[in-house]
This record gives C-alpha cells, sequence and structure tokens, in this order.
C-alpha cells in the first residue's frame, strides 16, 4: 500500500529541499543474556494504553489481540499526566498517602497475560508533572513566590526536578512495576515544565547546575536502581529537542549516555508552520517524523540508545499513519509506538515492514 520513496519521499506528500541527509541506518544489535532483561523484538510495533482503559473488562486482552495484526508490544501508563498510579504499588506508602492509586488493574495479571502471547510491556510513568504528589506534598512541588503550589495555565501541579525525594517517588512506582514483570520502563515528562507562568516559577533547593545535566542525572539514577532488576530504561523526548534547547532540560545528547532507548514524539500536528524547513509539518507527516529522527540520530551518536518514535495516530488517514512508519524505518529506528490516548488504531500500522513494501 505505501511506497517508502517516490518522487516526493513519502506517499501523499509534496517534495520539500533539505541539506541534511539520513545516511545509512546505524546497526542495531541487541545482546541478551541469561540474567538480563527479556529480549526486544526485532522490529517493537507497539501501541500506548491508559490504565482507564486497561480497568475496562476484556479492553487489554483486546489489545493483546492486536497480535494477529502484527502487534508485539503495549505500553501501558503506570502513572499518568494526573498522577494516578494504576494499581497500589509495593514499598510506596506516599502513594496512598496523597491518594495518587488506583485500583485499575492488577498488573502482574495483565503483564502476565502480554507475556504469554509474547507481548512485550513497556510501563510509562509520567515523572515531574504531577498534581497528586504536588497537592499531596506541597514541599515536593514547584512553588509560587508565597510559598503556595505553582501550577501550570490548565492547572496542573508539578514536582521539583532538583529535589532527589521525588526522584526517589518516580522511580520507586517503576520499581513497583518491575516487580509485576514489566520489561521496560519508559520516563515521560521528565523535564522542566513549558507553559504557564514559568518565569516566576519557584524551585526550593535549585542548584547551578544547568537542566539539561539535572534531567540527565535522573535518568542516570532511574538507570542505576532499575537495571539489577533486568528492567531497561527509556525516555519520552520533545520532537524538538534533538533540533534545538527548548529550555526545558531535554538534551537528548545527554540523556542517551543512560537510556536504553528514545522515543521522540514527533506528533507532526503540533509542529510550528516552519520547523524542521518544513512551511506546513503536519501536511508532511513522513517528512516530519524523517527530519526529527535526523536530528536525534545525530546527538544520539555513539551512545547506547536506540530510537523508537511516538507515532501519531489520530486525525490522521491510514495512509499518513504509514508514512510516519516508513520514515522511521528509513533512518534505521529500532521500531515504533502509536498514540491515540483515546485507544484507537490502525490495525494496518502495527504490520512488519516485508507484509508493506511494494514490489
Amino acid at each position: 500500500m505505501i511506497a517508502l520513496v517516490m518522487g516526493a519521499r513519502f506517499v501523499g506528500e509534496t517534495p520539500a529541499k533539505h541539506a541534511a541527509s539520513a545516511g545509512p541506518p546505524p546497526a542495531v544489535i541487541i545482546a541478551a543474556t541469561g540474567t538480563g532483561p527479556r529480549p526486544l523484538p526485532l522490529e517493537i510495533r507497539g501501541v500506548h494504553v491508559t490504565g482507564a482503559l486497561a480497568s475496562l473488562p476484556g479492553k487489554f486482552r483486546e489489545y493483546v489481540g492486536y497480535k494477529r495484526y502484527g502487534l508485539n508490544t503495549i505500553e501501558l501508563d503506570v502513572k499518568d499526566e494526573g498522577g494516578e498510579i494504576g494499581f497500589r504499588p509495593q514499598g510506596v506508602p506516599l502513594a496512598v498517602k496523597v491518594g495518587a492509586t488506583r485500583p485499575f488493574y492488577n498488573p502482574k495479571a495483565l503483564v502476565a497475560l502480554a507475556h504469554r502471547h509474547g507481548i512485550y510491556v513497556i510501563g510509562r510513568v509520567v515523572c515531574f508533572q504531577d498534581p497528586k504528589l504536588a497537592q499531596g506534598r506541597p514541599d515536593l512541588a514547584i512553588q509560587r513566590q508565597n510559598g503556595s503550589v505553582w501550577t501550570t495555565s490548565a492547572g496542573l501541579g508539578w514536582v521539583n526536578p532538583y529535589d532527589r525525594r521525588v526522584w526517589d517517588y518516580c522511580v520507586s512506582v517503576a520499581e513497583a512495576a518491575a516487580a509485576a514483570g514489566f520489561d521496560q520502563i519508559m520516563f515521560d515528562y521528565v523535564r522542566f515544565p513549558s507553559d504557564g507562568d514559568i518565569a516566576n516559577a519557584v524551585y526550593p533547593g535549585k542548584t547551578s547546575v544547568p537542566r539539561g545535566r539535572v534531567i540527565a542525572g535522573f535518568v542516570a539514577y532511574a538507570k542505576k536502581r532499575l537495571e539489577p532488576k533486568g528492567v531497561r530504561v527509556s525516555t519520552a523526548l520533545f520532537g524538538l529537542s534533538a533540533t534545538r534547547d527548548l529550555g526545558i532540560g531535554q538534551v537528548p545528547r545527554y540523556i542517551s549516555r543512560y537510556a536504553d532507548s528514545i522515543s521522540p514524539m514527533s506528533y507532526p500536528v503540533l509542529y510550528g508552520s516552519g520547523e524542521l524547513g518544513l512551511q506546513s509539518p503536519g501536511n508532511q507527516p513522513g517528512e516530519t517524523v524523517f527530519r526529527t529522527l535526523t536530528d536525534f540520530r545525530r546527538q544520539v551518536k555513539g551512545s547506547r540508545a536506540q530510537l523508537v518514535p511516538w507515532v501519531q495516530d489520530w486525525n490522521y488517514a491510514p495512509e499518513q499513519v504509514l508514512a510516519q512508519i516508513a520514515a522511521a524505518r528509513l533512518q534505521g529506528a529500532k521500531g515504533y509506538l502509536l498514540w491515540n490516548a483515546s485507544g484507537i488504531y490502525t490495525k494496518a500500522a502495527l504490520a512488519p515492514a516485508s507484509a508493506r513494501l511494494e514490489g
């Protein structure tokens, strides 16, 4: 259905000038050991599942059934954007104290179900946007000048990236997921806030360490605690974080020293006009992902981190979703993950590359 290279680089897109050349894709080698993490799929092809969706009877099993379309990975929310944890994590009493736990699912049961069907399971842990922890423990939150909890323009509280107690809380939740059998932890919102009255945000205990080093330090800390448990560590990063400094502490070349993989959130409709040299990135989804990964490959060169981009699977026709995947493959990505907050996915986008190549 989709041609990888034909005039314009991706089907349905107009040609655009771009000086940077991707070059040959990097070699992807994974060494599995008896005591290490579960083997990675040859190519990750997965979907995002929220805790609320997983709480619906039979819904997680439905996603497991996507294996017949080519799915081999499920990313399940462990701690979400609201600070809510989908189960009661053992060894994290603070989560109970601040009212963050929800009875969405039994993690061991869902992971075991996925593993029985040969599906790799990633647990998503949202880090520094955490309204529950910020409200329950204001001393751990980013604050206003008067000492109250700082919030974004949407009224969401964030916790302080400089505070090691926050680091411990986030990684302790991840350790509980590891104990339940998750194969990998993806840290999201692993950054400083990007909207709201940022200029007046107060960070108790702030140091002179640059923001990029603070966030990379957190990833190194998480890796040190999780690696002995046989769990891989990944991060979700803004799509433009490899192109320029966004001021939020996401510097891929620093983070890639510690993460096993990085997942650029290269959702084309979120790019402004002119970004990446494209007049309308949203109308050229394949080219947008391709150029995003060009910049990421440059930043992670020489590191251990592999690239597994997020693919936009909302407000797009199937061929536009497939164009993003074609771009990821051309860039030698380790795979891709489909994102749709409603949990409705383009099943054709989960097929192995050999099933879709023309000719």
